[in-house]
């Protein structure tokens, strides 16, 4: 009831303003207003830029070496119940709608709030509290960048904010191939027919490999996909940049935030409890991979599992563990992509109403006596 009752008051602010970004400091900071863009034409995108606002003589380049770590920092407290974050670059010193934008960090669910299910608060001049980590790659050719912080709420209208900065990097080495080779930046929610959904953080279809996940008590556990439509990588209304939707994948490395939750398909997060220091499961960058041909395993709770996983009808919130190293879950009707669990545990094989996670150790002696880990459908 207290849970219902801070979202409905969460509710009641949302129309009290929104956020801005502070910190890298924006393009002509103090004509940037807080609204997100158009949603109907995208005719702000990328950036807000409008006849009204655009860069400014007096802006002054944000400095940031080579491989160093910055911070997302913003003012307002119209937090949406957190939602998902990107920061892109692009090489335009003046973005249009043309200009190509690519991630160098993904913060998935808890951003610009975590563990907030609707507003802070209704001051939009307060400063928010939480910040955001993200750092410049070291290989990164140094040179002047245009850089944006995009952001789609959790909660509220379906909407994406855009806020820029000029930026410029120091440093030596570095190469424009290795920009070129980073994910795009993902748009919806601006007239180019992809939407987010309400209530779910958004899983980027490629989020990169400097990925934070921070859903959390806020992230839905309601099972589906994130986003919906004909959606398109980089671009708004009039794009041409098709973005193939597959299971959303997890980050290549481990990220902070979540280190003992491993997330579930479609945008589903697992809640547990903690059971030790285990690492958020690794995949490979890119999209996840298509569930492989095998036949579908039958019962639950039934002993083996495919080693290939299982690809046939299924029903019901049932999770599958295949041989004990990776694992996939039943989501309408549909088996999602194996995701591998995390570096130094195990699953139980078979299906089941729960994921069995056990803790696994380099010594029989420890092994048998590692703690186990379950996740309820």
């Amino acid at each position: 009831m207290q849970t219902k009752t801070l979202v409905l008051a969460g509710l009641a602010n949302l129309a009290s303003g929104h956020m801005i970004l502070s910190n890298p400091v924006p393009f002509n900071k103090a004509s940037l207003t807080s609204a997100p863009l158009d949603g109907t034409s995208g005719s702000d995108f990328p950036c807000k830029f409008s006849g009204a606002y655009g860069p400014s003589p007096s802006d002054t380049s944000n400095v940031y070496a080579q491989g160093s770590t910055q911070k997302l920092e913003f003012i307002g407290q119209a937090t949406h119940g957190g939602g998902s974050c990107q920061v892109s670059l692009t090489t335009d010193l003046k973005p249009t709608k043309n200009s190509v934008w690519k991630v160098i960090k993904s913060i998935q669910g808890g951003c610009v709030a975590k563990d907030t299910p609707g507003n802070m608060g209704s001051d939009a001049k307060a400063k928010d509290p939480f910040t955001y980590d993200f750092t410049i790659p070291k290989d990164l050719a140094s040179g002047n960048y245009t850089l944006a912080w995009t952001w789609f709420n959790r909660i509220g209208n379906r909407e994406m904010y855009m806020n820029c900065a000029p930026i410029s990097v120091t440093g030596s080495g570095g190469s424009q191939s290795f920009l070129n080779g980073l994910p795009d930046m993902f748009v919806a929610n601006v007239g180019n027919g992809c939407q987010t959904v309400e209530s779910i953080d958004v899983v980027f279809p490629d989020p990169g490999t400097d990925v934070d996940n921070f859903g959390g008590p806020t992230m839905s556990t309601k099972p589906g996909t994130a986003i919906k439509g004909n959606c398109k990588m980089g671009a708004a209304a009039g794009g041409s940049k098709d973005a193939s939707q597959p299971a959303p994948p997890a980050a290549s490395q481990p990220v902070s935030g979540q280190s003992t939750k491993p997330a579930g398909p479609g945008g589903v997060f697992i809640q547990t409890q903690p059971a030790g220091d285990v690492p958020y499961p690794k995949a490979t960058n890119g999209g996840g991979p298509a569930p492989p041909s095998a036949p579908g395993i039958g019962g639950i709770g039934g002993s083996g599992g495919s080693a290939s996983g299982a690809s046939a009808a299924c029903s019901g919130d049932v999770w599958n563990c295949i041989g004990g190293t990776s694992f996939q879950r039943c989501v309408n009707g549909v088996w999602s992509a194996p995701q591998p669990v995390a570096a130094g545990t195990s699953c139980s094989p078979g299906q089941a109403n729960e994921l069995k996670i056990s803790a696994v150790s380099h010594t029989k002696r420890r092994r048998s006596s590692a703690r186990a880990i379950r996740f309820t459908a």
